[in-house]
């Protein structure tokens, strides 16, 4: 089932897309990253990944038209942590609306999305109970980081060794459970073959394992 879904995060409307296969276990919800939105080719392609797996996705925009046009002037919003963080917030807040209330919550960031997502969970401790992180900076959910509790996995592309340096400095600042996979020859777009498969295997996986409680 795919149904429009509408995140409303203050006065700004955000649109999105549910997708709830049958029998879903658990749901994902996205955070995009920086100069992207809900239609991310990389972020859609894990997505229909986790359907496959009994997984519901959420994918929706983080800012309004009116600020992407904004943000492809200054490139500011999409830094704006804190901001994109309350609007994933917002989303998880508003899952009952949406009709998915009863299954258990993860969520996927991508680059800065990712911070957006750990900001989330340390937001919502007793909601979110999983975060998957591709190519992310973790680094920039600042103080929030050391109260992420829910089970986090860093996925990393071994070329991409300015990110990998962040994540493993992230990594020692987190008290929670957290992993780091590295995908060996990967830069950070993952757009080497099969690079991306391998990061929706790992986070079909850790969201298995921690939602649904199989694999």
């Amino acid at each position: 089932m795919k149904r429009s879904a509408s995140v409303q995060a203050g006065h700004a409307r955000l649109p999105g897309d549910l997708v709830a296969p049958d029998g879903a276990k658990g749901l994902v919800v996205f955070a995009h990253g920086s100069g992207s939105s809900r239609k991310s080719p990389r972020n859609m392609q894990v997505a229909t990944a986790l359907q496959r797996r009994e997984l519901a996705t959420l994918l929706f925009d983080l800012l309004t038209s009116e600020e992407e046009a904004e943000d492809l002037r200054n490139a500011r919003l999409r830094f704006d942590i804190p901001l994109l963080a309350g609007r994933l917030v917002a989303a998880i807040d508003q899952l009952p609306d949406l009709g998915a209330d009863e299954l258990p919550v993860g969520c996927f960031g991508a680059s800065t999305g990712a911070a957006a997502a750990l900001m989330a969970a340390a937001r919502r401790p007793g909601v979110v109970r999983a975060v998957v992180s591709r190519g992310g900076r973790p680094d920039l959910a600042a103080d929030d980081l050391e109260a992420v509790g829910a089970p986090t996995l860093l996925v990393v592309g071994g070329r991409d060794e300015q990110v990998l340096e962040m994540n493993r400095d992230a990594m020692a600042r987190m008290s929670g459970e957290v992993r780091l996979e590295i995908v060996p020859s990967a830069t950070h777009l993952f757009e080497e073959p099969g690079a991306l498969e391998r990061v929706a295997q790992l986070a079909g996986d850790w969201f298995a394992e921690h939602l649904t409680d199989r694999r």
